[in-house]
């Protein structure tokens, strides 16, 4: 069993907009990130995992996921997976989400799509 106590849990931010907290547990199989999104995120294009399937669970606020032109709702206890070469963007005005990737998420597998 492995613990990451919130004050060891590494802060990050993709963009204004998009606030992050990354629980590393070392593990190329499995991972945990907790953001904030206070608008478009991307701000631009979409963002898509090469290799990841993204399970995100939404813990407070609302918004859409879009991919191409489906527009997907979500609100505080929905689950959503994104499948790897799925792109995406967000809208929200406030949503915190938690995200759980398989493998585990890494920036180099991540992209920023321009469309």
């Amino acid at each position: 069993m492995k613990k990451i106590p919130r004050n060891e849990a590494e802060p990050g931010q993709n963009s204004p907009v998009c606030k992050t907290i990354e629980y590393s547990f070392g593990d190329t199989e499995l991972d945990l990130g907790i953001a904030t999104i206070t608008g478009r995120f991307p701000d631009h294009g979409y963002a898509m995992n090469e290799v990841c399937r993204e399970l995100v669970y939404v813990l407070e606020g609302e918004g859409c996921l879009y991919q191409g032109n489906k527009k997907v709702p979500f609100a505080k206890g929905d689950a959503i997976l994104i499948l790897p070469q799925e792109k995406y963007y967000y809208e929200s005005n406030h949503c915190v989400i938690a995200m759980t990737c398989h493998p585990a998420w890494s920036k180099d597998q991540h992209k920023m799509i321009e469309e």
